[in-house]
This record gives C-alpha cells, sequence and structure tokens, in this order.
C-alpha cells in the first residue's frame, strides 16, 4: 500500500471515530450546563446564602436578648464553730447545697443609633453578593461564548484543511497517471506527495485544536472532558452595537461601578456605626430568678427565694484617650477611598468600553475585506483547477492558489472570532450580556 493511501485511510478511520461519538451542542445549551456546574458560581451562590442570612435584626443588635442559666452544687465539710462564748462545735461530713436556675432578659434600646446602620450595612453587603453573582455569571457566559465559538472556527479550519487535502490528492492521482502514461515525470509525483503529506500534516494538526478546543469547552461547562463535542451554530456578529447606549448601560449594569458604589455607601455607615459611639447606651433588664439553698451550720440552715428582677442600664463614653475622634478620622478616610476607588473604576471600565468598542469596529472592518478575499480567493482557485485539469499550468501554480485560499479562509475566520470576541467583551463590560 503506498505511503499516501496509509495517510488516507488513517484520516478517514479518525472521521469515523469522532463522528460517531460526537454530541450535537447548541449554544444555549452550552450555557445551561456551565450555568448549572460551574465551581466558581457555586462558590459565589454559598457566599450570597451567607450575605442573606446575616441580614436580620438580630444580627444588627435591633432585637433582645434571652438567656436561660440553671446551676446546683454543694459541698461536704468538717467544722469547728467557736462561739462567744469559748464553746466548740465540731460537726463531721456537714453537706451544704445550693440550686438556682432562671431567665435573663437584655434588650439594648438605645445605642446612638448605631444598630440601625448595621442593619442597613448588612442589606448592601447582601447586595454586593448579588452583584458578585452577577459577575460570575457574566463572566461564566464570556467564557462559555468565547470557547463555543473558538470550537466552530477550529471546526470550520478542519473544514478547509480537508478541502485542500482533497485538492493535493486529486493533483497527485494526476501526476501518478501521466508518469503511467509516460506523460509526467517521477518529480512532479514526488513534490505532489510532499505537498500531500505537508496537508496531512497541517490537517491531523488542526484536528488536535479541535479537540483542544472541546476540552477547554467541556472545562467552563465544568463536565467530563472526554466529551466528544459538534458545536452545530455559526459565527454570527452583532454589528448594530451603539457607543452611546452601551456606555449607558455600563453605567448602570456593570458589576464593577456597583461594587464601588456599594463600597463606598458601606464606608458612610461604617462613619454612622462610629459616630453613635458618642451617644449613650440605654438598655433594660429582667428575668425571673429562683434559688435554694441548704447550710446546716449556718445562720440560715434553708433558704428559699424566688421572682422577677428588672432594671434600666445606661452607659456612656466620656473619655477613652481620643481613640473616637482618631476612629471618626478614620472612618472619613475610607469615605474618601471609596470615592476614590469609585472615580478610578469609573475611569478603567470607560477605557475598557472605548478600547473594545474600537477593536469592534476594527474588526467589523478587517472581516468585511477578509470576506471579499475569500470570495476572490475562491474563483481564483477554481480557474486555476480548472486550467490545472487541461494541462495549461504548471503544478506550482496549482500549489500557490491552493495556499492563497487556505490563507484567505484562516484569515477570514480569525477576523470573525475576533469580531465576534469584541462583541462579547463590549456586552461584558455594559451588563447586557446574555445567550438569546
Amino acid at each position: 500500500m503506498k505511503p499516501y493511501n496509509i495517510l488516507l485511510f488513517i484520516l478517514v478511520a479518525l472521521g469515523i471515530q469522532t463522528a460517531a461519538a460526537q454530541e450535537r451542542l447548541s449554544l444555549r445549551e452550552a450555557v445551561t450546563i456551565a450555568l448549572q456546574n460551574n465551581y466558581d458560581i457555586k462558590l459565589v451562590n454559598n457566599d450570597l446564602d451567607i450575605a442573606k442570612n446575616n441580614v436580620n435584626l438580630g444580627n444588627a443588635g435591633v432585637l433582645p436578648g434571652l438567656q436561660g442559666n440553671f446551676s446546683n452544687g454543694g459541698s461536704r465539710q468538717n467544722t469547728v464553730q467557736t462561739t462567744s462564748s469559748g464553746e466548740e462545735r465540731k460537726n463531721d461530713g456537714v453537706r451544704n447545697t445550693n440550686m438556682n436556675y432562671g431567665v435573663a432578659l437584655d434588650w439594648t434600646i438605645f445605642d446612638g443609633l448605631r444598630m440601625f446602620a448595621t442593619y442597613d450595612k448588612l442589606k448592601e453587603l447582601q447586595k454586593q453578593g448579588e452583584v458578585n453573582a452577577k459577575a460570575t455569571v457574566l463572566s461564566t457566559i464570556a467564557q462559555v461564548i468565547n470557547s463555543y465559538y473558538d470550537l466552530v472556527r477550529q471546526q470550520q479550519l478542519v473544514l478547509a484543511t480537508d478541502s485542500a487535502l482533497d485538492i493535493s490528492r486529486f493533483r497527485m492521482r494526476i501526476a501518478d497517471s501521466k508518469l503511467q502514461i509516460g506523460k509526467g515525470s517521477k518529480l512532479d509525483v514526488l513534490t505532489a506527495t510532499v505537498d500531500y503529506n505537508t496537508d496531512t500534516s497541517a490537517y491531523l494538526q488542526q484536528k488536535n485544536l479541535v479537540q483542544n478546543a472541546m476540552v477547554n469547552l467541556n472545562q467552563v461547562m465544568a463536565r467530563d472532558l472526554n466529551i466528544q463535542v459538534y458545536a452545530q451554530e455559526e459565527i454570527n456578529i452583532d454589528d448594530q452595537l451603539n457607543y452611546g447606549n452601551l456606555q449607558e448601560a455600563t453605567m448602570k449594569l456593570n458589576p464593577d461601578l456597583q461594587n464601588a458604589f456599594i463600597n463606598k455607601k458601606v464606608a458612610e455607615l461604617s462613619l454612622k456605626e462610629v459616630k453613635g459611639q458618642r451617644y449613650p447606651v440605654i438598655g433594660l433588664n429582667g428575668g425571673y430568678e429562683f434559688s435554694n439553698s441548704a447550710n446546716p451550720t449556718g445562720f440560715n440552715q434553708k433558704f428559699t427565694g424566688r421572682g422577677f428582677t428588672y432594671g434600666v442600664t445606661a452607659s456612656m463614653n466620656i473619655f477613652n484617650g481620643f481613640l473616637q475622634r482618631q476612629n471618626e478620622r478614620n472612618a472619613k478616610v475610607l469615605i474618601n477611598s471609596s470615592e476614590l476607588t469609585l472615580e478610578r473604576t469609573q475611569q478603567t471600565i470607560n477605557a475598557e468600553l472605548l478600547r473594545a468598542y474600537q477593536n469592534y469596529k476594527t474588526n467589523l472592518d478587517l472581516l468585511k475585506v477578509e470576506e471579499g478575499n475569500v470570495e476572490i480567493a475562491k474563483q481564483n482557485l477554481d480557474i486555476t483547477l480548472d486550467k490545472y485539469r487541461l494541462g495549461s499550468i504548471a503544478p506550482i501554480e496549482l500549489r500557490e492558489a491552493q495556499r492563497n485560499s487556505i490563507q484567505a479562509i484562516t484569515r477570514f475566520l480569525d477576523a470573525q472570532y475576533l469580531a465576534k470576541l469584541t462583541e462579547i467583551s463590549l456586552k461584558e463590560i455594559s451588563g447586557t450580556l446574555n445567550v438569546q
């Protein structure tokens, strides 16, 4: 069997094996699987659950605390008592007992409004958890779309290299036939065989890139990495994105900006908490107690008491070494830092949006150019192939036309993929990324 026939058999076998085991997958299905399985989403949702659980009046210190207590103990002693008259009384193994139980209520009814600031801060932290969850979802969707369309691109490049392989196979058969009838040369056969082997190598390498793209997609979806996937959708570009609309959406929906706004609000509430320490803390307390004790050698040999207790407490920080003033100054500095962080984040996000939009427009222009090049290269290849069949051109001209066609298709697919990436980036930055 000739070497190129062996290679052809291998390629056919690989193609049959891959096609039989592939799962046809739409983009929506890929995103759904990722949102269900992705580890980062599960982790951030756990953090969000904790933040939601923390938002309650008890955690903020608004509600009273009720505590139950119970104690029971005693002792066994040998005692010697001396009275005022000088008489000594000795008792061995005297047993004393003491039992207490009850409930106690403590309720802070005023603490300089710190408890309300704490409650508001807990709600802001819950919002922050929701924003973080949204950011993780957006990032995951973007990763899935990028990986999915990368697989689409690699699959299309496999088709392109396979077409080039067909032409090289045809050229090799022509060269061999001419040699058999005495109209060709051994050099043409060898050259055609080398080119065929080169295209076979490129085809195998491209098949490997497809396998790597499958692994990447399965990894983002957090599932078995060995599942064979066929991405069944084409790369369609949304070429109607408007910068003004994107900028407006970014100011409202971008997770990083929302986080910066929340951090500023949290810093302001922290200052309220610190300022609350200037005011008195007033609390109510009450309870019910029962006690029972026995002391055979005491003045009261037995004692039993039960009843309610109640009271009001008040405390106020008068002077703590200027720490109050220091804490307030630090809290104000943190507010200033949060404002600076917000401004920096706004500038960073706007710069990212502008760069992405400029890349988006440029990639759309490049895509139009490369799309035209693909059509021109295809026409050139068809004409050259017809001339080669008629024997009016040399094999090297066919090879050059073949190479130009592959390069044009590769540039077109790359431009298409880059345009899609910038579209995805714009929608992720503006917080509008979704799968229709």
